[in-house]
């Protein structure tokens, strides 16, 4: 749609999304469901999240913005929206106003994220073992990064809906002894460790200073990019061992989500940390632990296992969901 404007030039009416997680926050024009125009900034570079949005329309003078929808990572339940893993808060109210627009939905991330995965093709995944997803089963999505997300999806008469909610926060729940060693050493440090604890870039190097002290080695890698680097590489043992039990964590966390909601539509790891290390993962214990299920072993066996390698699937959700709801 056109608009003349005053000086009677043409603007564009224009819509758009935004991903936002603890780290970074990437926006885009939405179109039909289709994205473009995508830009990445950091988080810690702008004081609001509004200053950071009226940046990304500045570098497009000839769009006037009317609609949007924002995947962020923390609850949304309320008109007050407060980030977990940063100090950005706001009003949704306020913001719509501010960013002179007629509709604003702001969702979960993982509501976002789940809402991509119906529409990601073969090439913006990677399966992980066996199984076959049903084309309309319910499906779960969780993903380490600053943070663990988590999301789930079902198929209704009317399209598919998304099922919010703060699944990173659960217990974490030991599985075998070095589990349990990490959690004895997590809590000296916290009152409570929940599964964001492990499964999140600070987790993982949480598990490596966990099994450095078990083994009595003196730390050497301050960041979880070392970690990794490190394990991939071969350099460093302790890294070796830190990084596979990562991923042994992660598949036991996957099967807990394939029981709770019959996810005979697959499990899908999202965020940027798994997709960077997939063909360890696959020689990882991921997926033992992910089928170490008791008598239950063979009713998540067929359920497929998936690392999205679509970087930008969390704009692509947030596209899904703004097509979908927005009706102006």
């Amino acid at each position: 749609m056109f608009i003349v404007c005053e000086s009677g030039a043409s603007a564009v009416m224009g819509r758009f999304v935004a991903d936002v997680g603890g780290t970074n926050i990437r926006l885009a024009q939405e179109t039909n469901g289709r994205i473009s125009h995508i830009k990445k900034y950091l988080c810690k570079d702008y004081a609001t999240i509004q200053e950071v949005i009226l940046a990304y329309f500045a570098e497009f003078p000839d769009v006037t913005f009317k609609a949007g929808c924002i995947g962020i990572a923390c609850p949304t339940n309320t008109d007050t929206i407060k980030m977990t893993n940063h100090h950005w808060a706001f009003s949704v109210k306020a913001l719509t106003q501010g960013l002179s627009l007629d509709w604003l939905q702001v969702i979960n991330d993982y509501t976002a994220v789940s809402m991509s995965l119906p529409v990601l093709g073969e090439d913006q995944k990677h399966q992980i073992g066996s199984g076959t997803a049903d084309p309309t089963g319910h499906i779960a999505v969780f993903g380490p990064g600053t943070g663990l997300g988590v999301g789930h999806l079902i198929h209704t008469p009317v399209g598919w809906q998304s099922i919010p909610g703060e699944g990173g926060h659960v217990d974490f729940a030991p599985v075998d002894a070095i589990d349990m060693a990490i959690l004895t050493f997590l809590q000296k440090r916290y009152e409570r460790v929940s599964a964001e604890q492990l499964l999140s870039g600070n987790g993982l190097l949480q598990i490596y200073q966990a099994i450095a002290d078990m083994n009595g080695v003196a730390v050497s890698c301050e960041e979880p990019a070392q970690v990794t680097e490190n394990a991939l590489s071969g350099a460093c043992e302790i890294c070796v061992k830190a990084l596979n039990q990562f991923c042994a964590i992660m598949g036991s966390f996957a099967g807990n989500l394939a029981l709770n909601m019959g996810t005979s539509g697959g499990i899908y790891i999202a965020g940027g940390i798994v997709s960077r290390f997939i063909p360890f993962l696959e020689q990882s214990d991921f997926r033992a632990r992910y089928l170490a299920k008791g008598r239950f072993k063979e009713y998540v066996s067929v359920i497929p296992t998936y690392v999205i390698t679509e970087p930008d699937h969390g704009l692509l959700g947030a596209a899904a969901y703004l097509e979908q709801h927005y009706k102006g």
